[in-house]
This record gives structure tokens, sequence and C-alpha cells, in this order.
């Protein structure tokens, strides 16, 4: 039965037409002639995708970035309504927050809008150019930010009091940092080192990993060095650290617990400890997910630096760069879930979520009217 719809009917004329593509077919055959010249001959070797990819693509992106873009937003809100979350390590959460918004705001529209109108980059070759800086930004702001809020977990866990505090000079100091790496990093295309080039399905822009020139290949072994390799390592090495802090201060209350005979301790040194143990646990878990959100289009990113393309598809260039981009939605859900304050903050100013934290120092003002009341009655 014949296909009468999608984009590849353009092929077809005017006779009749059977399902498929017709042979000798490439996916850069959809490509606009104003942005052929930005498709790499890699993408050449492959024929046309199944039109549903497209749409999925567009309709999973369409999803990632509402989530994201409420998620983000949410965590920001609460940063500038709470006074009690103004601190120096929530200003880095924020952060990370506001690259992943920026993220997704300014990728998800293009990149839905292109599965939705063919499979086809609809835009000019400068605003694809753009469209890849802009993602190049916040995936290395954030990897950059996480790296700051990993080696913070570090200093709290395994310094204590002995660490020098992280003030709010210094963190405003460490999210400009991230800034300026990010958008470092990412200018060197426009200028002639390294290029942004249409990826994949063709339906958006990225790093040019395929040429085997010395621009190319110099860029991009900079950009794996210091905007992966170099965070993450310093993230590796922090949480190495914070894990061994962790089982060595769990073994340590025990033990106190047990010479003192007692189930646990509850002093006010080991509730603060124990937060900032529940804190560093949070951390992990969302590192973790940046890891595997990143490292499938990582190891993609070094297979075509390292010349060995055979493999790569479209489809196996798309799918992991949607997945290095859905980090955006799991960060401000892990911190404001799981985060005790960002709960309170919820429960004070946005009622309607139904979320029902209680204010400690409501709990410890209850406690010591009811002792107060016990002795008066004694």
């Amino acid at each position: 039965m014949a296909n009468a719809t999608g984009p590849q009917m353009a092929f077809y004329g005017t006779g009749a037409a059977t399902f498929g593509y017709p042979e000798g077919m490439t996916v850069a055959d959809f490509v606009p002639d104003r942005v052929k010249h930005m498709v790499l001959d890699h993408w050449y070797n492959y024929p046309p995708v199944n039109p549903m990819w497209h749409y999925l693509l567009g309709v999973v992106y369409l999803s990632l970035g509402v989530i994201s873009i409420a998620g983000n937003g949410l965590v920001i809100y609460l940063y500038m309504k709470s006074q009690a979350l103004k601190t120096p390590a929530n200003m880095l959460i924020v952060n990370l927050a506001l690259s992943d918004l920026i993220m997704l705001t300014t990728n998800f529209p293009p990149f839905c809008y292109n599965c939705f109108s063919g499979g086809k980059w609809m835009f000019s070759a400068t605003y694809c150019e753009i469209y890849g800086a802009l993602g190049a930004i916040t995936g290395v702001c954030s990897i950059w930010t996480l790296c700051m809020i990993s080696f913070d977990r570090y200093n709290v866990i395994c310094n204590g009091f002995n660490g020098p505090k992280l003030t709010q000079g210094k963190a405003t100091f460490m999210c400009a940092l991230a800034w300026i790496i990010s958008v470092g990093w990412a200018l060197p295309p426009f200028f002639g080192w390294g290029s942004y080039t249409l990826e994949g399905i063709l339906d958006s822009c990225s790093y040019d990993y395929f040429t085997r020139d010395m621009s190319t290949i110099t860029y991009n072994i900079c950009i794996f060095i210091f905007d992966f390799f170099l965070p993450a390592s310093v993230i590796v090495f922090s949480y190495v650290f914070i894990v061994k802090a962790i089982f060595a201060h769990e073994a340590a209350m025990r033990a106190q617990a047990k010479k003192m005979n007692v189930t646990n301790l509850r002093s006010n040194e080991a509730e603060t400890q124990r937060a900032e143990i529940r804190i560093a646990k949070t951390a992990l878990v969302n590192v973790s997910l940046w890891f595997i959100c990143w490292t499938p289009y990582a190891v993609i990113t070094i297979q075509g630096l390292l010349g060995n393309t055979e493999g790569i598809t479209p489809l196996l260039t798309t799918l992991p760069a949607l997945l290095a981009k859905s980090c955006s939605c799991y960060n401000p859900f892990v911190y404001a879930i799981s985060h005790p304050k960002y709960r309170l903050a919820i429960t004070q100013h946005l009622p309607w979520f139904c979320v029902h934290e209680k204010d400690p120092n409501d709990v410890e003002d209850n406690q010591s009217s009811n002792t107060q009341q016990t002795q008066e009655k004694s």
C-alpha cells in the first residue's frame, strides 16, 4: 500500500509510489540548499530515517522542555522568594538551574519545529551555529557548576569546620567563572578554531567532530580535556572521599552509640552532620545522573574524533544527544524534592503543591513549650 504522507513524497513525483524511500536517497537530501554546506560528508552514507522518528523525538523533546522549564523555574522562583534559601551553596544550585533552563528554552523550540516540519533544519546557517553554541555554553556551564557543587560538598563533609567556608562572594565568583569558561570555549568556532555543523538526523546542530583537520581535532581534544575530563575528574575525586567520609562517620556514630548504650545520638552536631550527609547523597545521585546522560554522547564524540566513524548512524548520534539534554530535567527535581528547605519553601510559598514539610523551628518551639508546661504542672 502506498505511503502518501511524509516529506519523502516530494521525491516520488506524480507517479505511483511504494512504501519507503527511493534507492540511493540519503538523510542529507531533505536539507535545504541554504544549509547544505553544513552537512558533513559522513551523513551522505546513510538513508533517511523513518519519519516516525522525527515526530517521536519532537514529542519527547517537547515533554523535556515543559518539565525542564517547570522544574528549573520552580527552583529559581523559590530561591528568589525564600530568604532561608539564599545561602552560598544554594546559589550554585540556582546557577545550575539557570543553565539548564536556558539550555531547554533555547534548544527545544527549534528542534521541535524542525521535527514537526518534515524533519529538516528550517532555519539559517547562522542560527545553526548559534543553536550549537547555546547548547555548548549551557552544557559546559552545567558540568562546571556540578564540579563546584561537588567540591563544596567535599569541603563541607571531609574538612568540616577546618575547611574554608563558602561565602556569598566566593559563590558568586564560582558562578561567574562557570559562565566565563563555558562562553570562552563556545566562541572559538566562530573564529575558525573548530566549527558547528548539522548533526545526526539533521534536525539540530552541534560540534563538528568528524572533520579530519588540525583545527577541528585540536579544538575537540581541548573541549574533551578541559570541559569533560577535568571537571569529571574533580567530581569523581570529591565523591570518592565523600563516600569514604560518610561510611567512616556512620561507623563512628554507631560505635559511639554502642559505648553510651543508646540506640542513636541526637546531639545538634550529629543532626547537622546528618543533614550535610543527606545533601551529599542527593548531590551524588544528581552527578550520577549527569554522567549517565552525558557519557554516551562523549563516547560518540571521541569515536568520531579518533576517525572511527563506522557505525555512527544518524540515530545513534541523535539519541545520546537527546539523552544529554534530558539531564536538565532531573537536576531541579532531585534538589527541590529531596532538600527539606526547598520542600519547606514550597509549603510556605506554593501551598497548592500539597507538599507538607514541617518547619524545624516550629517543632523545637512546640517541644520547648510542652517541656515548660510539664515543668509548671510539676
